[in-house]
């Protein structure tokens, strides 16, 4: 309520502490988080109601109604389906509030959310007060509520903006890969680019010849020490190799120069959301998305600044509490203040890198997960505002009396520590054979050595390495593809679209020579080792490289690297005001809704099909390719009504499978006898390779290849799967099994699945532990239902926004009933199953209908695009 008076305005520092003071009623903080608004409602205090949206509470609608690109992109949004009673709560507390607040995320995605609460709950977007803090902090929210601003539009539009691309891209893509491709596959803007990236990796790797050649190393015997030295060239082969020992057979070894030179190493940056994943990848094994859910929920419980962020910038109270915690810790000497800056032209979604809200704090108590997370950006920060190391690199050339060639031995020594006492930072690149080098011993100008042995060892070039999670963050990143919030969702897409695979590849073992020139005898030896081993790499599926390749061919703009670079500065432009988010689509749409119709008219259809050879049996040709149910080997051409299937399995790929491979698969299944009366077979089916018992099917170990499984092996298989079954215990006097399935590890009893949580032992589980998870699950079932038919598969159920009607698979809504008011759970308790059934029909008519028998549809023709309802677009 506005006075009716003329008063003299208050400051910004009055009207917070006079709102702060009038009650809990007048003052409404909304944020995205429910975590986040426990911590901020305990700063506020008992004057302040905090509710969380849980995200966002609108969004496109799944139907092509969503965007009206003739009439200017006018786009239309609805609130979704699980947000209506959070959307309702809210709007009824607004009503209430003298002032609401604000305080989502600070960057677009944040903006955005702030827009669509103000659209949802009917507010002035004009005056409506929105608050931005990067860290949760008493401090930092008081601060916040004191300076509040309007939402700022530009950075909605630039949000807007990127949805509807992304939106229109899927749209209009996915369906021509169901066309020419494969059915069920989708597409996306950043997520192509991302899977071409890995697909051309891919490629590199598969034609690269690796090639020999020698390293040399001399060992000197220096009386109480030995030192090291090694030829600064390569010897390209064996008889070069050779060539050099017996020259250096016989010969005079003695040091003619010693060089000294001082050298210094430089902290790194505090970190931003993508050095974060990739050190947090390389440092804790971390996964990219596990990453930002572990730093959200640090930062929603105040314990580090805001996590999606690419500047390097530190606040002067940030820099000033690490000076002195510096000091404290370490000393005067150790401390130097720094400000970094950082290269990425498009850095600017938040004002601050990610580090402690309180640098004194170098460890937290709690998760694991947290803690490891919270220690490494601890040190990051601490680091960066340290000195730099002092070193000393000293390089002792050794003469060779019969040839010019000479050899280098390197020592380098820590001078002074500096930022290294507390961090230092890992890399990509695979550590070099001989490790760092150390200190060299004493040594003189004229010094006479005393040759041990000279070694030349057969080496091999490198194909390049396979990108992990955090080296193709880094590699998005210097391509200016995607910012801070869009590379944990685009890792997380590819992966689960199966267009990319994270996993480990064994080693295979290569010979390799070795020449030792000891006591005037050169002697040759053949050494094995073990390469080409990886762990946690990014490798493209078929499916993904015949995607790519059916995108690059067609669509080259979409997946090309400086055109998705350029978007993302576009999106930077609009939130800087400086471009209009529909000229960016105008200009963007016409030419590719015009490749989307002639490619869906004229392109062939993509399948990456290979022939391998000819079936001996038959004369048919063999052929690998994509089919209808993903990669394949058929015998016959397409034409042939007779061919003959099979599914490739294990490490199989359309690229790499051979004939004989391919031959092997058509004996599957394979019959391998009769164990206690019932047939034991093998074969592979939707979820891998599996053993058949009579009825039971029982899946192979990961990495154990079906066509090595003999009648034995699948006994052993039989024996370990019943051992597993067996119970481990009772509960009201029926079993108790274990098992572990595809959410983790898991108790069974009476037709219950039960997951076990982390805070227990699976393998140690005790019959009290196992009593009291069973007790919970039952009591929290028999919570769950208020009425339940289980042979019409119909019951009501007690959800997270209230009760619901699950029908199925299929949940539907309550609705009101004949008085028009809401369902009490009374009501429900006794409500007739004919009632319930009304209510789904009002819903879904054809719910209760019989199925006509499926018919063979022919192709149809794409459908129009259909014209958006209504504009509900943001607007300057």
């Amino acid at each position: 309520m506005r006075p009716s008076k003329k008063v003299k305005p208050l400051s910004k520092k009055e009207e917070f502490y006079t709102l702060y003071k009038q009650g809990m009623s007048k003052n409404l903080v909304i944020v995205e988080s429910p975590a986040k608004a426990k911590t901020i409602e305990g700063y506020l205090g008992k004057d302040f109601v905090v509710k969380s949206s849980y995200g966002h509470v609108r969004d496109l609608p799944k139907s092509d109604v969503a965007i009206d690109v003739e009439k200017g992109f006018d786009v239309v949004y609805e609130i979704s389906a699980d947000k209506k009673n959070v959307v309702a709560e809210l709007k009824a507390l607004a009503k209430k509030a003298e002032h609401v607040w604000l305080a989502t995320d600070e960057d677009r995605e944040g903006e955005a959310i702030s827009w669509h609460l103000a659209e949802a709950l009917g507010l002035d977007i004009k005056t409506t007060k929105r608050i931005v803090f990067h860290e949760i902090t008493k401090m930092a929210i008081q601060k916040a509520i004191e300076t509040p601003r309007t939402i700022d539009v530009d950075l909605v539009n630039a949000q807007q903006a990127r949805r509807v691309l992304d939106r229109l891209v899927g749209f209009e893509l996915s369906p021509v890969l169901w066309r020419k491709v494969k059915g069920g596959l989708s597409a996306g803007r950043v997520q192509s680019v991302a899977v071409r990236i890995i697909v051309e990796r891919e490629r590199e790797i598969e034609k690269f010849l690796s090639t020999s050649f020698y390293n040399l190393r001399g060992n000197f015997d220096l009386g109480t020490a030995t030192l090291k030295a090694d030829l600064a060239r390569k010897l390209k082969d064996h008889d070069e190799a050779n060539e050099f020992l017996n020259k250096a057979n016989g010969a005079e070894f003695s040091i003619t120069n010693i060089e000294t030179k001082p050298a210094k190493r430089t902290p790194a940056a505090p970190f931003t959301t993508s050095t974060l994943q990739q050190e947090a990848g390389r440092k804790l094994g971390f996964s990219v998305s596990r990453t930002m859910v572990v730093a959200q929920r640090l930062y929603e419980s105040g314990k580090i600044t805001y996590m999606r962020t690419d500047s390097v910038n530190l606040s002067d109270f940030a820099l000033d509490s690490a000076k002195q915690e510096i000091k404290k810790s370490y000393g005067e000497k150790y401390s130097k203040t720094r400000q970094y800056t950082n290269k990425n032209k498009g850095a600017q979604e938040a004002h601050e890198a990610i580090r402690p809200t309180e640098i004194s704090v170098s460890e937290i108590n709690g998760d694991r997960d947290e803690a490891r997370l919270y220690e490494l950006i601890w040190k990051r920060t601490i680091a960066s505002q340290m000195a730099d190391a002092e070193l000393e690199k000293t390089t002792a050339t050794v003469g060779i009396s019969t040839m010019n060639d000479v050899l280098q031995a390197k020592g380098e020594v820590i001078k002074f520590d500096g930022f290294l006492k507390v961090y230092i930072e890992s890399s990509d690149e695979e550590e070099s054979e001989d490790g760092g080098s150390g200190m060299l011993p004493p040594l003189s100008v004229g010094q006479k050595l005393n040759l041990m042995d000279m070694i030349a060892t057969q080496r091999f070039t490198q194909k390049p390495s396979r990108y992990s999670e955090a080296s193709l963050v880094k590699r998005l990143e210097e391509l200016g593809i995607g910012r801070p919030s869009t590379y944990a969702p685009t890792i997380s897409t590819i992966q689960n679209r199966e267009y990319i695979e994270k996993k480990d590849k064994e080693g295979t073992p290569r010979a390799f020579e070795v020449l030792t020139l000891k006591g005037g005898t050169i002697k040759g030896e053949s050494k094995s080792e073990n390469t080409g081993a990886e762990k946690a790499k990014l490798f493209p599926t078929d499916i993904g490289m015949v995607v790519n390749d059916f995108l690059v061919e067609y669509f080259p703009n979409i997946l090309d690297y400086q055109f998705t670079a350029s978007v993302e500065q576009e999106f930077d432009e609009i939130a800087e005001g400086k471009l209009q988010w529909q000229d960016m689509m105008k200009k963007f749409y016409k030419p590719f809704h015009s490749n989307v119709a002639q490619t869906m008219e004229t392109a062939e259809r993509a399948t990456g099909e290979r022939e391998l050879g000819t079936d001996p049996a038959t004369g048919k040709p063999v052929i690998a390719r994509i089919g209808r149910f993903g990669p394949m080997v058929q015998i016959g051409d397409s034409e042939d009504e007779e061919k003959r299937f099979a599914s490739l399995i294990g490490d199989m790929s359309i690229t790499n499978v051979t004939l004989e491979q391919a031959l092997k698969l058509f004996e599957l299944p394979r019959t391998l006898g009769t164990h206690e009366g019932k047939e034991v077979l093998v074969n592979v089916g939707r979820f891998g390779p599996y053993v058949k018992w009579g009825e039971d099917f029982i899946s192979l170990p990961r990495g154990e290849e079906v066509m090595e499984v003999d009648f034995s092996r699948a006994i052993e298989v039989i024996a370990a799967k019943q051992q597993a079954d067996a119970p481990v215990g009772t509960y009201q006097g029926k079993p108790i099994t274990k098992g572990k399935g595809r959410f983790g590890p898991f108790i069974k009893w009476n037709d219950l699945y039960i997951n076990i949580p982390r805070a227990y032992n699976f393998d140690t589980l005790t019959q009290p532990e196992m009593d009291e998870l069973i007790s919970k699950k039952v009591e929290k079932e028999a919570n769950r239902y208020i009425q339940n038919w289980e042979e019409e598969k119909i019951s009501i159920e007690n959800g997270r926004w209230g009760p619901f009607i699950k029908f199925g698979k299929k949940m539907y809504k309550l609705g009101k009933n004949a008085k028009g008011d809401k369902y009490e759970v009374d009501d429900l308790a006794v409500i007739s199953l004919e009632e319930v059934k009304k209510i789904i029909e009002a819903q879904d008519p054809t719910a209760f209908a019989k199925k006509a028998p499926a018919k063979k549809a022919a192709a149809k023709k794409a459908a129009p695009k259909k014209k958006a309802a209504a504009k509900k677009s943001a607007k300057k």
